[in-house]
């Protein structure tokens, strides 16, 4: 059987079982074992076991539910709520104001948590009831919680740039420091946008009315106190990691240990809240591991009978300069976007992909940022953008799917700007990283 077959036999197989309803991980595994008996037997069926083992033994991998626990108890302390309104003091009589401390907020949330579940089901249950009340345009509000609500897959500690890192063999360190400006231009470009919009046209972001925009600098002064611990759990994490204190998975234990203290110092660290972030951390891992298990399966049987050569030849044989060629395949993570999750796109193309692009002289770090930048589109694009799901399940019934979708096409403008600057404009993603290594 010619590789060409057996690769739409693969991914005919693959498309097929995910519209019959099995998920992703099963349907992957099922593959995976089905094409290993029917090409090498039951004796390869070894190969399979000795990947995903050697996938699993990867220490860095640690760091992943470190991550999600830190995230999962931040949600349930109270923390990431006092951020957002000592934020929210800040936005005085502004238009927009409201909006761009929910951005400003949710940029500080990203960077504690590295996950969007929890940022864009806090932000729906604390900031747009507040835009909503104080007569803010509908698709503006929905639009900056899951824009927003999405930054902790991009700024660091992000579990997407982990999951790169281990799947292509990159140093995470790398990632985090090269997704740093990027990330942060994507939020800059977010409050842009909301400062631009209602600036034109106030009606769309009122600002606060004078009972609570006039609050007194003192006041003000004290509820920044409510920044402190956030902050601190940010410095535990980043701060270690780029000054080279501590590896990406001694950080994630750190910020770990500062959660747990600002959780203790709020009086908030319970057995419930311990109890229930390490049952979501559990629920949550599970998932990533099974995803993991199926995806690794799969593509080590498809690299095994030649597969990443023939997508190779397929590719690098377009009429393109080397630049098409990456455009290209931001075009199929694009697609995939839209009807896939981020583990399995992660781990079915980019150990095919990134061959291919440091063969062709571009840096695996700089298509790192590349890949977590298509998964920000991915993250609000229709049909499956699990943004505009997490925010439908706290927001007021009349907000539909519907209408999520369709405020969030703004931002994905936004995304795809950014997304073509670090492709036209590698330094924005290498720079950072060049001065850590120079240091």
């Amino acid at each position: 059987m010619s590789i060409g077959t057996i690769t739409v036999l693969m991914f005919g197989g693959l498309i097929v079982l995910l519209l019959l309803g099995l998920p992703l991980a099963f349907a992957t595994g099922l593959i995976g074992v089905a094409f290993t008996v029917g090409l090498f037997g039951l004796d390869g069926l070894q190969l399979v076991g000795s990947r995903i083992f050697t996938f699993m033994n990867e220490y860095v991998l640690v760091s992943v539910p470190m991550f999600i626990l830190m995230a999962s108890v931040l949600e349930r302390s109270g923390v990431a709520k006092d951020l957002f309104g000592a934020m929210r003091v800040w936005a005085g009589r502004l238009p927009g104001g409201l909006a761009m401390q929910t951005m400003m907020a949710a940029t500080l949330m990203g960077a504690m948590t590295g996950i969007i579940g929890g940022e864009i089901v806090l932000l729906g249950l604390v900031a747009l009831p507040q835009m909503l009340r104080l007569g803010y345009d509908r698709r503006l509000a929905i639009g900056t919680i899951c824009a927003g609500g999405s930054l902790g897959s991009m700024i660091p500690p992000s579990i997407v740039l982990v999951i790169y890192g281990l799947t292509v063999n990159v140093p995470v360190g790398d990632l985090f420091t090269a997704a740093l400006l990027p990330g942060l231009m994507l939020s800059v470009s977010y409050m842009a946008y909301i400062l631009v919009r209602c600036r034109l046209d106030p009606s769309l972001g009122p600002p606060a009315p004078e009972a609570e925009a006039g609050m007194s600098l003192l006041a003000k002064l004290r509820l920044l106190r409510s920044l402190a611990l956030p902050l601190l759990v940010v410095l535990m994490v980043l701060g270690t990691i780029y000054l080279g204190i501590a590896s990406v998975t001694e950080a994630a234990a750190m910020g770990v240990v500062g959660t747990l203290a600002a959780a203790a110092v709020r009086g908030e660290l319970r057995w419930a809240v311990v109890r229930d972030a390490a049952r979501q951390t559990l629920t949550t891992c599970g998932m990533l591991l099974w995803l993991s298990f199926g995806a690794t399966a799969m593509i080590g049987v498809y690299n095994l009978a030649g597969g990443p050569a023939f997508v190779r030849d397929v590719i690098t044989g377009l009429a393109l300069p080397p630049l098409g060629l990456v455009l290209v395949m931001m075009a199929v993570l694009v697609v995939l976007g839209c009807i896939m999750d981020w583990v399995g796109i992660c781990l079915l193309t980019m150990p095919i992909f990134v061959p291919i692009v440091t063969g062709l002289g571009y840096s695996p770090v700089w298509f790192g940022v590349l890949f977590c930048l298509n998964m920000q589109i991915s993250y609000l694009s229709p049909p499956f953008g699990p943004a505009a799901f997490y925010l439908k399940g706290v927001a007021p019934p009349d907000i539909s799917l519907a209408e999520s979708f369709s405020s969030v096409w703004p931002f994905i403008a936004l995304q795809v700007v950014v997304l073509v600057l670090v492709v036209v404009f590698p330094e924005l993603a290498l720079h950072l990283p060049r001065l850590a290594g120079s240091s």
